[in-house]
């Protein structure tokens, strides 16, 4: 099955098929870093750090077993059309993020560019990732929001 040209443009998130919502992945990783929460109510504070899930590839933003990523990482969350307004914490770069707020996608996004690495010469992915199994103090790890 082939992807409609733009579909993005012409179908709400709602209307697409299953492969045109895994085709909105930019594939950048960003989603499978740890966040974590500090405080609660008007004092609560997300925090985005540079400790990945075991299971992605730092260098290449991709899930080395992304057809079993459930079964291996009991924390990994599959991203669907309705617990989207749940992922408030998703990248401002990525395209579900944009998609659901009415914005373009970036110039360097695959669907766009028509290559794949063009995220990575976009400089999208985060740098020195480290794996979890390697941390002890994710606070130790917290970036600049993404």
């Amino acid at each position: 099955m082939q992807l409609d040209r733009e579909f993005w443009k012409h179908k709400s998130l709602l209307e697409m098929n299953e492969k045109e919502w895994e085709a909105l992945c930019d594939g950048c990783g960003k989603c499978c870093y740890r966040k974590f929460i500090e405080g609660g109510g008007r004092r609560e504070r997300l925090y985005f750090t540079r400790v990945a899930c075991n299971l992605l590839d730092c260098e290449t933003g991709k899930c080395r077993d992304y057809a079993n990523r459930f079964k291996l990482e009991r924390d990994c969350t599959k991203l669907t059309k309705k617990n989207l307004p749940d992922f408030g914490w998703l990248p401002k770069t990525c395209a579900y993020r944009l998609l659901y707020e009415n914005k373009p996608l970036f110039d360097w996004h695959p669907l766009i560019s028509g290559r794949a690495e063009s995220v990575i010469e976009a400089d999208i992915l985060i740098k020195n990732g480290i794996h979890e199994k390697e941390v002890i103090d994710w606070f130790e790890f917290v970036i600049d929001e993404e």
